[in-house]
């Protein structure tokens, strides 16, 4: 298959490329930065993808009379949609807490990591306040 001057310099090419390699990384392990490292900037707090979000929400709601069906559904007056409203609030403060505080005042990039519980639990509650919230919107 190969003989053995085609294997020597098939080996001396490797252990060429994985010197040129291990060099690379240990010149950038000496506190150097690389180019992508130095050219990488963290996304600003509000962008573009933001506020067509916070803008589709407004315009949704706007649109689909929820506070009209709040205000005047016979509906509403029950004690699920009142559920749906302490699940739907314990959300937003668990949400406005990891936005807010963690990662403005903090400075917590990575809350779900120091704070674990945090995800699932707005997740249930969402869920189950959109389950309560149904019967208003159908």
């Amino acid at each position: 298959m190969f003989n053995d001057s085609e294997l020597a310099t098939l080996r001396n090419r490797f252990k060429r490329d994985a010197e040129l390699l291990m060099q690379t990384t240990t010149s950038t392990g000496d506190g150097e930065t690389s180019q992508d490292e130095k050219e990488l900037k963290p996304l600003p707090r509000i962008n573009k993808h933001s506020i067509f979000w916070i803008v589709a929400s407004v315009v949704v709601t706007y649109y689909t009379d929820f506070l009209h069906v709040i205000m005047e559904s016979d509906d509403v007056k029950s004690w699920w949609f009142n559920v749906g409203l302490i699940l739907l609030g314990i959300c937003l403060s668990l949400a406005m807490f990891c936005i807010v505080y963690l990662e403005w005042f903090k400075g917590i990039q990575h809350y779900d990591q120091k704070f674990p519980a945090i995800p699932p639990i707005t997740t249930a509650a969402f869920i189950a306040a959109s389950c309560r919230l149904w019967p208003t919107e159908s």
